[in-house]
């Protein structure tokens, strides 16, 4: 029904709009008595074989929603109906901030996939923690933090990751530091592991602070040469980081069946969705045989079917998250692969 008769009628509209119409039906809709308890009924897969204990946390399933849908974490609660076993909010950034100027969300129907030029647009910790606080989880929460765009010298990116990690770190579960977003000047040279260094090891620091302990996971680019992950994989097994997220989205169009004039007037953008499975897959495998299975990683990119929410798996993936899968396949996504997987 989804794919014959709503997508259509969605996708008859600009991305972003269809993207605030869903978002105000969800709040609408958890204003409605028992909404909530049948949707999870219709889309929720319960099985005790499918939970995963991982980063002391225990998930109800390998199955999560990656950063970008949930920008602002307004609607964690009602994106959870659906049946991911945590939520990826953000990224969020210290201070709001517009992102790039519109049109900068495109969909490519022929490929199954999104380019998006996005800019990191959120509200900022601020608003996320009054939501939080309002709207206590009841689902397991990652925040993905970034530094301001503004933020151009090495002292205030350092502190824009610090102030987003210290202000967020009481009311979430675990944390994403995205230094990896294509779409942010500067952000992917944060790779380089001396950068890296710079960003991580202040937080690794605070968080002792803490009497509650939060996993904390770099995200990096599918895009990244094998020499600069090989630093980041080493670093990370030394400093104490508790996973990796591979990936993000890529500026690669290798494969394409959209023509090259449509590429070439949408432009610059991170492509995600159906063309970049592959990429991704082989980044997990990769990850998983450099560090001997001893570093968990999240695999996100591509991932549409419960075959390839498998294959990921079965690469080293310990847990999986989609996101253009879910815009694409509609919201018995989870479900259908939670199915295969048992």
């Amino acid at each position: 029904m989804y794919k014959q008769l709503v997508r259509p009628i969605l996708f008859r509209f600009s991305p972003e709009k269809t993207h605030d119409f869903t978002f105000r039906m969800l709040g609408f809709a958890r204003r409605i008595p028992l909404m909530g308890r049948l949707l999870r009924l219709f889309y929720r897969h319960n099985d005790p074989s499918l939970k995963k204990n991982l980063f002391g946390l225990e998930f109800s399933n390998p199955v999560g929603l990656a950063a970008g849908i949930d920008k602002n974490g307004d609607h964690y609660n009602e994106l959870a109906w659906f049946g991911f076993s945590f939520i990826e909010i953000g990224s969020l950034t210290p201070l709001p901030q517009e992102g790039n100027p519109r049109p900068r969300l495109f969909r490519l129907p022929q490929d199954k996939a999104l380019i998006n030029r996005m800019g990191i647009n959120n509200k900022g910790v601020f608003h996320a923690i009054d939501r939080l606080k309002s709207d206590p989880p009841k689902t397991i929460i990652c925040a993905s933090i970034a530094k301001n765009t503004t933020s151009a010298s090495d002292d205030d990116i350092v502190a824009d990751y610090k102030k987003a990690f210290s202000y967020l770190y009481d009311f979430v579960d675990m944390f994403s530091v995205n230094v990896s977003c294509p779409n942010v000047e500067g952000l992917q040279h944060l790779q380089d592991v001396s950068y890296l260094s710079d960003i991580i090891d202040p937080l690794l620091e605070l968080r002792v602070c803490y009497d509650t302990y939060k996993p904390l996971l770099v995200k990096v680019s599918p895009d990244i040469p094998r020499e600069e992950l090989d630093e980041i994989l080493g670093y990370c097994m030394l400093s104490g980081v508790d996973g990796i997220i591979a990936g993000n989205t890529t500026t690669s169009r290798e494969g394409l069946s959209t023509s090259t004039s449509r590429l070439t007037k949408i432009g610059a953008g991170g492509l995600s969705g159906a063309p970049l499975f592959e990429r991704s897959l082989k980044l997990v495998k990769y990850i998983n045989e450099k560090t001997d299975g001893r570093l968990p990683v999240i695999g996100v990119g591509g991932i549409m079917t419960a075959e390839q929410a498998r294959q990921m798996l079965d690469a080293g993936a310990s847990l999986i998250e989609i996101c253009t899968g879910f815009i694409y396949e509609g919201p018995a996504a989870v479900k259908k692969i939670l199915k295969k997987l048992k």
